[in-house]
């Protein structure tokens, strides 16, 4: 789904669900980041357990997600901002 789907979808659960359990499965670090606990898989395999500030210290696999969705400042399905030329 588009990232402003995925925000409004996150803003009604903290709204209308507070302090229930949510599972949510996503690529975009920006959907998970604010969850009490993400867990990171590799190949099927549990790379990573732990907060997002947690993860992007310990995480290698997790911190280079999160540095390549924000290389640019923005996220993969958002146009890049543009450059000094006026080029994108």
């Amino acid at each position: 789904m588009d990232t402003a789907t995925d925000a409004k979808i996150r803003a009604a659960f903290a709204r209308y669900i507070p302090g229930t359990t949510k599972l949510i499965i996503a690529q975009r670090v920006a959907s998970v980041q604010d969850a009490d606990r993400i867990l990171v898989l590799d190949g099927g395999a549990v790379s990573g357990f732990d907060t997002h500030e947690n993860l992007l210290k310990n995480n290698r696999i997790y911190r280079e997600i999160w540095q390549a969705q924000n290389k640019a400042g923005g996220d993969f399905d958002q146009p890049a901002p543009e450059g000094k030329d006026g080029a994108q």
